[in-house]
């Protein structure tokens, strides 16, 4: 399965970007991570196979919303009111496990995508 995300660019403080990730094939969990320069990659969201559960970093609650799209094997990540501190290359992953207890670990992801760039001025 090969993933490729859309959607990063260059946005003002407070506004908003939508990334998308769309597979290759059929997954089951499929989350998010970044990595902002100079620090290791965080879990940033998940999403359960049937677009039910989702899990977010606390630092995001409120303000990210992760959904799916099956038909389409497609992830979205719907970012509002962004900050100059979510400023990352945002990596979308998926997995072909259920279980979602350890969404948070990128070891529990099996296929990766390339990497959007978000900047958030301030």
């Amino acid at each position: 399965v090969q993933l490729q995300a859309f959607g990063g660019g260059l946005v003002q403080a407070g506004g908003s970007l939508t990334l998308s990730c769309a597979a290759s094939g059929r997954t089951s969990n499929m989350g998010w991570f970044r990595q902002a320069p100079g620090k290791e990659r965080e879990f940033v969201a998940v999403v359960a196979w049937n677009g039910v559960s989702t899990y977010y970093t606390d630092s995001v609650k409120g303000r990210f919303t992760i959904s799916r799209d099956n038909t389409k094997n497609t992830v979205y990540l719907r970012m509002n009111s962004l900050k100059p501190e979510d400023t990352a290359v945002y990596y979308c992953a998926a997995g072909t496990g259920y279980y979602l207890g350890t969404c948070y670990r990128q070891t529990s992801y099996d296929y990766w995508g390339q990497g959007t760039q978000v900047t958030v001025s301030s």
